[in-house]
């Protein structure tokens, strides 16, 4: 047989990876906003004497490197996307920069604590009036940042060679760090107006417990989510039973082995093996899997019952 003729059975692992998504560009456009107020917010605390300020400035700063790692995410899965290198694609890459930056997020949230469990015990006189004109300036730009990250268009085209956006755990890292950062924003200007008008600064530090203790189990929810894509965990029970229940429907075929699991946000592979007193062709049981799952790689082993 001539190679030309095998090439009608062989399919790429690109998955529409080597196309620039809507995320990238929008993260993109967040680090910026992100720098320039970390700027801001380091230099009014160093000229005001807020350490407040200047805490939250180097939470933005820490904030703009993983959003960074979120963009570089994006531009190595794009030069990477036809690497044979990869087996199933690199659309895990996203799930790992969105893994990653759920650990950063644990690290900031520890550090939160740290800090305010120290301010409690030594508490330190506050700008107020300064700091709170950051913090709403701060808000306001992680308003605007949250709203770019989540208008972000979503695909939802299904098959072979397509992509889902709304799995997409880069994408959810990069938010989830902007509402961090809109968390913070928040409490610490609820603590500051407490602070300047009641003399309640207690309430400084122990707002930051309480952001602290938010930030932590979105990580967790993130960590979660992602690892079961990086550790090619068995796809949902319900998902499994229903494609079973398409092969074996309405024949004596029966399915002794299924395995379905997460290659990237939306995109699944599956390996087969099924027993049949009439076997059919392997293409034939592909074409029964439910389409709504999208699973774009299969492998189906068939043995003939005798």
């Amino acid at each position: 047989m001539h190679t030309e003729n095998l090439e009608q059975w062989r399919h790429d692992h690109v998955f529409e990876h080597d196309q620039k998504k809507a995320g990238e560009g929008r993260t993109l456009a967040v680090v910026v906003l992100t720098a320039v107020m970390m700027v801001i917010e380091i230099t009014a605390g160093l000229v005001y004497g807020s350490m407040s300020l200047l805490a939250d400035g180097l939470h933005m700063a820490s904030h703009t490197f993983a959003l960074s790692i979120a963009v570089f995410a994006y531009i190595i899965s794009r030069h990477l996307a036809s690497d044979r290198r990869f087996s199933f694609g690199v659309g895990k890459i996203n799930s790992l920069a969105g893994f990653a930056s759920a650990v950063m997020l644990l690290g900031f949230a520890f550090i939160m604590i740290i800090e305010s469990v120290d301010r409690l015990i030594n508490p330190v006189n506050i700008a107020f009036d300064q700091a709170l004109l950051v913090a709403v300036v701060g808000l306001v730009v992680n308003g605007v940042s949250a709203w770019i990250l989540v208008s972000t268009p979503h695909n939802h085209t299904h098959g072979h060679n397509h992509s889902h956006d709304h799995h997409d755990h880069n994408l959810r890292g990069a938010y989830l760090h902007v509402l961090a950062d809109a968390l913070t924003s928040i409490l610490a200007i609820a603590a500051l107006l407490a602070g300047k008008f009641f003399g309640a600064g207690w309430l400084d530090p122990a707002m930051g417990i309480v952001g602290a203790v938010l930030v932590t189990r979105w990580s967790f929810g993130l960590i979660r989510d992602s690892s079961r894509v990086l550790l090619d965990q068995q796809g949902e029970e319900r998902q499994v039973a229903e494609i079973r229940e398409a092969l074996e429907r309405d024949s004596s075929d029966r399915v002794t082995d299924l395995h379905l699991w997460s290659i990237g946000h939306g995109m699944f592979a599956v390996e087969i093996t099924l027993v049949s007193h009439q076997p059919l062709t392997p293409d034939q049981y592909k074409a029964l899997i439910p389409t709504k799952f999208n699973v774009v790689h299969a492998t189906v082993e068939v043995h003939e019952c005798s």
